[in-house]
């Protein structure tokens, strides 16, 4: 059955290196259009790296020369396996951004998430709070290394503390959290209504210093359908574009807030009082942005490329170590005992 298998000639039109050339082709056009759109990347990277899979199974069973040749055997198998990783990592992974206020938890929702059809998400168990960060800057705004205090439980609930940073994740639950660019001011307030119970929020004002002079949003008091325009003010400068400087909060500041026709600048502790309850601003904190990553397949990714490259080494170096080799692709012949006998004067210094 296994011969029958072997010289089946539709297995070996699965095997053919036309459709292994096609395939490369149709994947390259794929990596190249995701450059220029957004969008999922499954649907247009999945079909190639599926057909790519099928055709190196079909190569490996067909072609007498993996039965010869171990090393080249784990070589190709090396290769259809990181080509499944990709598919599957395609299909399971997740990208996403979430922001956090200065001291509050991350409670397992994401602001932008792109994900794979079958990612399960286990962000609902992920837990940790955000106790703000250091950023400095070079002259010219050229922005160091964030370093970003967290706090979290680990797996047998004992608290732990981490620096996270752009390149130094967090992970949890296998989610990596990475700080970002993104990052500014949030003045908190506290709404008490008439009737219900009290409610403390941020608002998240656009990024600084990528947007300094947009510092205003726009955001809805809870339990209402209230839009209130909030500006943040101050007057000294923060970060100097000729000189190192360091991210923080300004020493005096006001926030303008406007609800309809009625405009009201308010410092910390200062209290609006409105027709549906009494507003109070808290003071004034910072925000990070997170980026989210999850994807359980890039450690076995690595284990397969270094067992890929291993064996390709394995097997160039049984093929060529112990034979001379010829550029014109002939072996080179032998020396004769004559060859090896050195001649009069040589190895004389």
């Amino acid at each position: 059955m296994i011969a029958a298998l072997r010289s089946s000639r539709p297995l070996r039109a699965v095997a053919s290196l036309r459709l292994t050339l096609a395939a490369l082709v149709v994947l390259t056009v794929a990596v190249w259009f995701l450059l220029d759109h957004d969008g999922p990347a499954w649907p247009v990277l999945v079909p190639p790296l599926a057909v790519l899979a099928a055709n190196l199974v079909a190569a490996v069973i067909t072609h007498p020369a993996f039965r010869r040749w171990n090393a080249l055997l784990i070589f190709h198998l090396g290769l259809i396996a990181i080509v499944v990783l990709a598919a599957i990592g395609q299909l399971t992974y997740l990208k996403g951004h979430v922001e956090l206020t200065e001291g509050q938890e991350f409670g397992g929702a994401l602001t932008e998430t792109d994900a794979g059809p079958l990612h399960r998400s286990m962000l609902d168990d992920v837990r940790f709070v955000n106790e703000g960060f250091a950023l400095t800057y070079a002259p010219g705004l050229q922005r160091n290394a964030t370093r970003n205090k967290v706090r979290y439980a680990d797996a047998d609930g004992r608290e732990r503390s981490a620096t996270v940073g752009d390149q130094v994740p967090l992970v949890l639950k296998g989610y990596r959290f990475y700080t970002s660019h993104n990052k500014g001011f949030a003045p908190i307030f506290l709404w008490q209504p008439k009737a219900g119970e009290p409610a403390l929020g941020a608002v998240h004002l656009p990024s600084y210093p990528a947007l300094e002079h947009q510092q205003a949003r726009d955001w809805i008091l809870p339990g209402t359908r209230m839009q209130i325009w909030t500006m943040l003010k101050f007057d000294e400068t923060l970060l100097d574009p000729e000189g190192h400087s360091t991210f923080r909060l300004p020493g005096r500041h006001t926030v303008i807030v406007r609800i309809g026709g009625e405009r009201r600048e308010m410092a910390p502790g200062d209290v609006l009082d409105l027709p549906e309850g009494r507003l109070h601003y808290d003071g004034l904190r910072t925000w990070m942005g997170y980026a989210v990553f999850y994807d359980w397949t890039i450690h076995w990714m690595l284990i397969a490329a270094m067992l890929t490259v291993a064996a390709l080494g394995w097997h160039f170096w049984r093929r060529f170590a112990a034979r001379p080799w010829n550029p014109d692709g002939d072996r080179m012949p032998s020396p004769s005992p004559v060859d090896r006998i050195p001649s009069p004067g040589q190895g004389e210094g």
